[in-house]
């Protein structure tokens, strides 16, 4: 696995907080960190970036690269139970469990100071992420989520896949299934959505919406009106997305 880690200046007289950021289908570490131009803010705000990269790579996996929705660059973030994904592609686990560890121990992180953040495919697993595991994230934002897999066209088919035909078991991966079978998070979710992003009917912001009223999780989520999927929506909130998250492990 490939990743980029930003330090601020603040690292080197002590641990910092540290937010992780999931990209989205087809992207790299690089995206982000090239793109979204966040290291200046997250450097007044004493941020530490992580940013992995949106799968493994040339695992061996025959066809691996063909399909732009299913295999490299499109984990989904799960973990595979089907084979051959199920060897290689365990993403769900790697970013909350082997990721933290690494980072907690290379370099000054506080392990008391996460929080997660995502665009698109990586907005769906950032929101997953932190309903499972409420207890070691403080804040959680997204931009553009996939706010349930289980029900658009091209995560259906990945999922099918790493996940196999037993769509109860999807359900562990899609935002709003885990919100109606009782996983909260503590905070409010913050989620940004370009009002003219073409892709809004499969990514269903406005059934999170929906979602988070009827189980009473908090969440305020932001239609912006002009904008659309891409990084320069990304790079125009990014900084008030940093603010929420530093706002938050200062708390």
């Amino acid at each position: 696995m490939r990743l980029a880690v930003y330090r601020p200046p603040q690292a080197a007289h002590g641990p910092v907080a540290v937010l992780y950021y999931l990209s989205g289908l087809s992207c790299t570490e690089e995206n982000f960190t090239i793109k979204a131009g966040a290291q200046r803010v997250a450097s007044e705000l004493g941020l530490m970036l992580v940013v992995p990269d949106t799968s493994p790579r040339d695992t061996g996996i025959p066809g691996e690269a063909d399909d732009e929705h299913v295999g490299a660059g499109a984990s989904l973030y799960v973990d595979a139970t089907q084979a051959p994904w199920s060897r290689h592609f365990r993403m769900y686990s790697y970013v909350t469990e082997e990721l933290p560890a690494l980072i907690e121990s290379a370099f000054p992180a506080d392990p008391t100071r996460r929080s997660i953040c995502g665009h698109s495919m990586g907005g769906h697993g950032a929101l997953i992420v932190a309903l499972r595991n409420p207890d070691r994230y403080r804040s959680v934002s997204a931009f553009a989520p996939i706010a349930s897999p289980t029900r658009s066209p091209w995560p259906q088919q990945a999922f099918e896949m790493y996940l196999g035909p037993d769509t109860d078991s999807w359900k562990a991966y899609d935002t709003c299934e885990l919100l109606r079978s009782r996983h909260r998070f503590p905070g409010t979710i913050l989620v940004d959505q370009g009002g003219a992003d073409d892709r809004i009917g499969a990514l269903r912001p406005d059934l999170l919406d929906e979602t988070c009223r009827e189980v009473g999780q908090a969440l305020k989520l932001r239609v912006q009106p002009g904008y659309d999927h891409n990084y320069y929506f990304v790079s125009s909130f990014i900084a008030e997305h940093l603010r929420f998250h530093a706002q938050a492990m200062a708390a």
